[in-house]
């Protein structure tokens, strides 16, 4: 391995424009990864439907990631969250599925009764199991985008190629917004969805709290696979 061994990236497959900040977009990281996309792993199917009877094309995805040179695999996907056990066994690399593993690290950051709160593409399908497979409490407040303009008919529904940009940053403030409203304890947030982080400034700017996305994951993730050298 050399120092620019690529992160290796399961995407779905999906025709959405993968914006700057967008996971898929390879101009976001700051180190060189590798895509491979999982055929059928379509965005209803893995968020409304639970990813059902696809996790045999993952850990396939996975293995030809590793067989290209990947020196860890994560997913487009926070809802894939589900596979990380499986995904984590079958390849013998660092394994992280979902920008949901951050949950119980930034809580642990916060003063005492304050909580970390969930934005996610689809809060009606954010279920028990996909939160403890991240080891995420199940109590956690989480408020989705199902209702907005944009990002979930565009994102999840498929309903068109186009991308309104400056509505799909509103969808995010707005399920923020309504988040630290219904629970004034939150003193963080996550975003599950992988196609969030390019809002994810603009929402910090609106609740004035900390915002966590897939790119401060992968970002940190990277940063132990290849430590910084000093000298």
């Amino acid at each position: 391995m050399t120092d620019a061994a690529p992160i290796g990236i399961l995407m779905l497959e999906t025709r959405f424009p993968r914006i700057p900040g967008d996971m898929g977009n390879p101009q976001t990281w700051p180190f060189p990864v590798l895509y491979h996309v999982v055929h059928g792993a379509t965005a209803d199917r893995v968020v409304l439907h639970g990813a059902a009877g696809l996790l045999p094309d993952f850990i396939t995805g996975a293995q030809a990631l590793v067989r290209q040179g990947a020196i860890a695999i994560t997913t487009t996907c926070g809802f894939l969250s589900l596979f990380q056990a499986e995904l984590a066994a079958a390849v013998n690399v660092p394994v992280a599925t979902s920008a949901l593993l951050q949950v119980p690290w930034v809580q642990a950051t916060l003063p005492p009764g304050k909580r970390v709160g969930i934005v996610t593409v689809s809060a009606t399908s954010l279920s028990p199991a996909h939160l403890l497979a991240a080891h995420v409490q199940l109590d956690t407040p989480i408020e989705g985008v199902e209702h907005g303009q944009e990002l979930y008919r565009v994102m999840v529904k498929g309903e068109t190629t186009d991308l309104d940009v400056a509505r799909a940053e509103a969808d995010v403030i707005a399920a923020g917004r309504a988040l630290v409203a219904k629970r004034p304890d939150v003193g963080a947030i996550v975003l599950e969805c992988t196609n969030m982080p390019p809002y994810a400034a603009a929402l910090q700017t609106a609740v004035s709290l900390p915002v966590y996305d897939v790119y401060s994951l992968i970002t940190w993730f990277h940063a132990g696979l290849r430590p910084r050298a000093f000298r």
